[in-house]
């Protein structure tokens, strides 16, 4: 298990424009919805309102520790996990939420986001795989620019996962991995599918995987919940993250 030291608390404003060539105060072209990945470490069958509260300071080691985040520059404090990410402009694209709630780890990150011209939600989740390998990885994003995009990933312990990316309803839509080995894995059954309206005799880009994906958290999964909160943090994105973003985000 991978362990989290929460660093010294130390509070830095971002003072220049590192790697951006956009203003801050520039308009975002587009907007996120479900932006999610998360560290579901056992039990798994935890119900999310039981687990333990927030640790700001292992959230903020977890962001520090992760794939295209080089520092945290600022803690802009408590929000509750439904709180959208800000993306009005492009100073907002340097906050990232992150929560540490026992065994259970999340981010929130626009870096996330693609309009299918790479897989950085996949990319991501391969890194925390080597990091948790006996964690559930669970990730869902969609990016709205014209037409939704989505991207999600379920990567279990015991090796079964799938990843779905593309434009529902539309083409191209990929999926790789193995869906049936990955509801086999969870030991899904028919009526918990047809609940979540989870369908895989359908068109690959009319399945909701997103759903899917949230039954991998089962009753653990915590975004649904008003009073979850995680923790809003000004961050400083790598220079491939700020360049992907600048390309998505902008025209």
């Amino acid at each position: 298990m991978d362990r989290l030291s929460p660093p010294v608390a130390t509070v830095t404003r971002m003072t220049d424009t590192k790697y951006w060539t956009s203003a801050p105060d520039r308009i975002v072209r587009g907007s996120m919805g479900l932006c999610h990945l998360t560290v579901a470490q056992s039990p798994f069958n935890v119900d999310a309102r039981s687990l333990p509260p927030q640790d700001p300071a292992r959230a903020r080691a977890f962001a520090e520790s992760f794939e295209g985040i080089e520092e945290v520059l600022e803690d802009l404090g408590p929000r509750s996990v439904q709180t959208p990410l800000p993306s009005a402009v492009r100073a907002d694209l340097d906050i990232v939420h992150a929560a540490a709630w026992g065994g259970m780890l999340s981010i929130v990150n626009p870096a996330f986001a693609t309009d299918g011209n790479d897989e950085p939600l996949r990319s991501a989740a391969g890194t925390l795989r080597e990091r948790f390998p006996d964690a559930r990885i669970v990730g869902r994003v969609a990016y709205h620019g014209g037409m939704e995009h989505t991207e999600d990933i379920v990567w279990l312990p015991d090796g079964a996962m799938f990843h779905a990316s593309g434009w529902p309803g539309d083409e191209p839509f990929v999926v790789s991995g193995d869906p049936k080995a990955v509801i086999a894995s969870l030991d899904l059954k028919s009526w918990m599918l047809d609940n979540a309206g989870v369908d895989l005799n359908e068109a690959l880009n009319e399945i909701e995987w997103s759903r899917l994906a949230g039954l991998a958290l089962g009753h653990s999964d915590p975004w649904g919940w008003e009073e979850m909160q995680a923790t809003a943090f000004r961050v400083q994105h790598s220079e491939d993250a700020v360049r992907d973003m600048e390309g998505l985000y902008f025209i």
